[in-house]
């Protein structure tokens, strides 16, 4: 069978390759700049030797993350010019000043002190140095805001007027605190914590399987279960929150999320697992509980939760695509709670470092905060359809006027590049987790620590 892609289709899914392989590393960084910056401090406030292993350590994956997480991130923006101009055109009078606003205060914060957070060891203080790699993390979470705040503004816009085809802004602050922003800026900054929570604790697990009782290992284990028992129900009731404004501003993604198309009077179902078909207009072999839809989504017995059948055919986001990508991120979420409460039980009863069969629970959950982040996008992206400016701009009217062949071309090259860059940077940060934090450099500390081990000044040359 001869699938025909559109330029529409096509650039469709080079943004979303894009973007996926692009979102992992932000969020790694984030979550892992705090991370390191808690070590740094911890290590001058005990002077024990293995926090700063453990923080030199993390600073070579760091380093990695972040570079690859530059790169791929301006590949991103060239893309609103070369795939969606018409986009640019229509909504670029606000999306450019915020991620200019990205630029100006996030982005040079970081590059201006990643270089001493990396190499400074011996060439700063210590107050100064840990200072640097504060106003790090701070950048991170800095680049997090305004890239949500457009984000957002495109989930639910306000604050501006349209004139001549294109927006002019009218009200930053609405514009910048738009009715989402909140539920989805507190949604994306402890996913990404999540994330390097689990990436950590897979990695002191991984070392605690081979043997491995050091300090170090120990540490980062025990610190990353912490805070992923803080986090993971937290993040449940964000993401309840967040549900509530959906259904009140993107009430048609609700319905799409949930395989909802009637309207059902004195209380919904909940569809635990079933199969949208969006041209029956039903969702087929449906398991369902009877009003526990109302109990989640309006926090009532009897809510009414409007159906698809109530929106137009082509305002409909695709149910098929989002009613399992949100149940692969809610099932994820809920085994990353599980797993912290067991850590919690073998805590209390010393055997956290002892139990094998955790620790291979604890390696198997290393990826599924990327999973759980991708899907996440995905579900809100594809909820987003049919507009990418929400209910003022559509996907179809967004896209630059090229043909299928060149985008087929663009995305072709995208492909064998991003596999062949992104698969060696992935590959090179397993080995990092893989190899460990040194032992032989917890002997010899201070003296063989005080150096980063890279020798440019380049940040990739901090990871060897």
């Amino acid at each position: 069978m001869v699938v025909n892609l559109s330029a529409l289709d096509l650039s469709r899914i080079q943004f979303a390759f894009t973007v996926s392989f692009h979102i992992i590393f932000p969020a790694m960084s984030i979550g892992l700049a705090s991370f390191i910056a808690v070590l740094e401090g911890a290590w001058l406030k005990t002077g024990k030797p293995y926090y700063k292993v453990l923080c030199i350590y993390w600073s070579k994956v760091f380093a990695v993350g972040f570079g690859m997480g530059v790169v791929s991130g301006v590949v991103m923006a060239y893309q609103f010019g070369t795939n969606w101009a018409r986009f640019s055109a229509f909504a670029g009078p606000i999306t450019g000043p915020l991620l200019t606003y990205e630029v100006l205060t996030a982005f040079f914060l970081e590059a201006g002190f990643l270089g001493v957070m990396l190499f400074g060891w011996e060439k700063v203080g210590r107050s100064a140095h840990f200072g640097a790699t504060v106003l790090v993390a701070i950048g991170t979470l800095i680049s997090t805001f305004w890239i949500l705040a457009s984000n957002s503004w495109m989930q639910t816009p306000q604050g501006f007027s349209v004139s001549d085809g294109h927006v002019v802004p009218v009200d930053w602050f609405k514009i910048v605190f738009n009715p989402s922003f909140p539920y989805r800026l507190a949604h994306m900054s402890i996913a990404a914590f999540i994330v390097a929570a689990l990436l950590v604790a897979g990695t002191g697990g991984w070392h605690l399987l081979k043997g491995r009782r050091d300090p170090m290992v120990k540490t980062m284990f025990s610190m990353a279960l912490w805070l992923l028992l803080i986090l993971a129900p937290v993040q449940m009731l964000i993401g309840d929150q967040h549900g509530l404004n959906t259904r009140q501003y993107q009430p048609a993604k609700i319905a799409a999320i949930e395989g909802l198309w009637e309207t059902e009077k004195g209380g919904t179902a909940l569809n635990l697992i079933g199969f949208p078909d969006m041209n029956d207009e039903v969702t087929k072999y449906a398991i369902q509980i009877p009003h526990l839809g109302s109990l989640i989504l309006t926090h009532s017995w009897d809510g009414e939760i409007k159906g698809l059948k109530e929106f137009p055919k082509e305002d409909r986001p695709d149910s098929s695509i989002i009613f399992w990508t949100f149940r692969l991120m809610a099932g994820l979420g809920m085994l990353m709670v599980l797993l912290a409460l067991i850590g919690l039980m073998l805590r209390r009863k010393g055997r956290i470092f002892e139990n094998r069969l955790f620790q291979r629970f604890s390696v198997a959950m290393g990826p599924a905060g990327f999973v759980a982040l991708i899907a996440g996008w995905i579900t809100t992206e594809v909820g987003r359809q049919p507009f990418v400016v929400y209910g003022y701009l559509r996907t179809a009217q967004a896209v630059s006027p090229i043909t299928s062949q060149s985008a087929s071309g663009s995305l072709m090259i995208f492909v064998m590049v991003y596999c062949v860059v992104f698969g060696t940077g992935i590959f090179y940060i397993f080995k990092l987790l893989a190899a460990g934090p040194s032992v032989d450099a917890l002997s010899t500390f201070p003296t063989g620590l005080g150096a980063t081990t890279g020798s440019g000044r380049r940040v990739l040359a901090a990871a060897d």
